[in-house]
């Protein structure tokens, strides 16, 4: 087997509406981490757009459900942050060989920066 491969597929924006959104995922988006396993990607982030606190549950439970169908493949999704955080983000889960099945919502105030001031 080859060196890691980390795929991150950007989603793209999605209903406002939780319900719709979770539909579009699964619809459209869901069977890209099935094609990307396919092609060799041993970690795949899923980076989906900010959204409000009640698209947290279908988030989660695609992050969890995703990672289980395709094990052993890695399959975390994280949600929001700007340019920075995303790379962050996705650098710490190409070395973080453990963590799967996640969902991560960013916030940009730089969680895990030691040169992060808080509140300055």
């Amino acid at each position: 087997m080859g060196a890691p491969q980390q795929i991150v597929i950007e989603t793209g924006e999605l209903p406002s509406g939780a319900l719709e959104a979770a539909a579009v995922f699964h619809e459209t988006i869901a069977a890209r981490v099935a094609q990307a396993a396919q092609d060799g990607a041993s970690d795949v982030v899923l980076a989906l757009p900010a959204a409000p606190y009640d698209h947290t549950d279908w988030r989660r439970t695609a992050a969890r459900d995703l990672a289980r169908a395709h094990a052993p493949v890695r399959v975390n999704v994280i949600g929001g942050g700007d340019a920075q955080a995303r790379a962050a983000t996705t650098a710490y889960l190409a070395g973080a060989h453990g963590i799967t099945g996640q969902y991560l919502p960013l916030d940009n105030n730089g969680a895990g920066d030691p040169a992060c001031t808080i509140g300055e």
